[in-house]
């Protein structure tokens, strides 16, 4: 395989139907459109659930109404009130039977919502709702040169504590650290940790990329709960380890679902950096390669017909004088050109009064050896 550059990838821009956030600076941009979705789904929830519920308050109204009437019936023995006991007693049955299904609806929903893994969201509820250390008034948002330019000085001073942590693997080490150095939880090492995983997958480092990913997720639903409780991500880092620690089956499973779909993005995003270096690469050859004429030698090699390429595989001039020979002399000229200005062929030209006097004098040297060859 062809020699590669790494270094020309460092700082490519990458763009999607996905995202057009750059990845130096917008790290949540990368959460952003699985977040969405999943507070979307929590929402058409909850609202199935109220409309399921408010439907069966309805009902048990309507029930309870059709059971007084029936009451008020049973104590009336005129015949017309006979009557009308028979069907109200009939509604009064049918609606109990809407009831009762109404009802299964209601417990199906109740298990659904309790079959349902925990998430970020989920995460700053229940216990962490009671939560009031170091809340954090709203600020103005930066713009992306402040983000950029904040960036590039935390990882000028933390880049090697922020490697660190991205290669720790025990909940405990990676608490630890950040206890030792609050510092890091921030959005700059979740960004920085984005680019070194992308890196690594560039590289094919595929198990490191894999280990770094799993710490980026850990900063991301640290920042995510922060902001979900309005409060400095260094004052809530300590419940987060807490919580995924003791944490059952369902929100493990549920971390490991956020872990593979970031790791998948960063698979997508190294494969596009690769495509468009590869592409830059190959147009960098291309323009060496260029002929005097600003022709791609390889590209007129492929365009000319098999028997001329055989000579130039074959490198024997003779095979091309026979070849040229035989074909129609305007064809025969604009081969020969296009190999001149693509470099495939270097004439001995004999005139100097422009391109086209010699392309001619290419085409006759070439029919002149031919002939030369021929009274030999």
């Amino acid at each position: 395989m062809s020699r590669i550059d790494y270094s020309v990838w460092d700082h490519i821009e990458v763009s999607d139907d996905e995202d057009d956030t750059h990845p130096n600076i917008d790290t949540p941009s990368l959460f952003r459109w699985r977040h969405q979705a999943r507070v979307e789904r929590m929402d058409d929830f909850k609202r199935k659930g109220e409309d399921i519920n408010k439907t069966l308050n309805d009902c048990r109204r309507r029930v309870a109404e059709a059971q007084k009437k029936v009451q008020e019936l049973t104590i009336t023995t005129t015949d017309d009130a006979k009557a009308e006991l028979s069907k109200a007693q009939a509604e009064e049955r049918k609606l109990k039977k809407e009831e009762r299904e109404w009802e299964k609806k209601m417990d199906e929903h109740n298990r659904e919502e309790k079959k349902m893994p925990w998430n970020v969201d989920t995460l700053s509820k229940d216990g962490f709702s009671k939560s009031i250390v170091n809340v954090i008034p709203d600020s103005t948002e930066e713009t992306e040169e402040q983000k950029e330019q904040k960036h590039k000085t935390f990882v000028e001073k933390y880049e090697k504590q922020i490697k660190h942590f991205g290669m720790l693997r025990r909940w405990d080490d990676s608490q630890k650290y950040l206890s030792d150095n609050p510092h890091l939880v921030c959005e700059e090492t979740a960004n920085y940790l984005v680019i070194m995983c992308i890196d690594l997958e560039v590289e094919e480092k595929h198990a490191l990329m894999e280990q770094v990913a799993h710490q980026t997720i850990v900063m991301q639903f640290i920042l995510e709960l922060a902001k979900s409780l309005k409060v400095d991500p260094r004052g809530c880092f300590r419940q987060f380890f807490a919580k995924i620690k003791t944490a059952d089956q369902q929100y493990q499973d549920a971390f490991n679902d956020e872990l593979e779909s970031f790791k998948e993005r960063v698979r997508g995003r190294a494969k596009i950096r690769i495509e468009k270096a590869m592409k830059e690469y190959e147009e960098e050859e291309r323009q060496k390669r260029m002929g005097p004429g600003g022709l791609d030698p390889v590209e007129v090699y492929e365009s000319l017909p098999a028997e001329m390429q055989k000579c130039f595989d074959e490198k024997d001039i003779q095979m091309l004088q026979d070849v040229i020979s035989k074909m129609d002399p305007t064809e025969a000229k604009a081969h020969m050109k296009k190999c001149i200005d693509s470099g495939l062929w270097v004439p001995n030209s004999r005139t100097d009064d422009g391109d086209e006097k010699e392309e001619d004098a290419t085409y006759e040297e070439v029919k002149q050896e031919q002939e030369e060859t021929k009274k030999e």
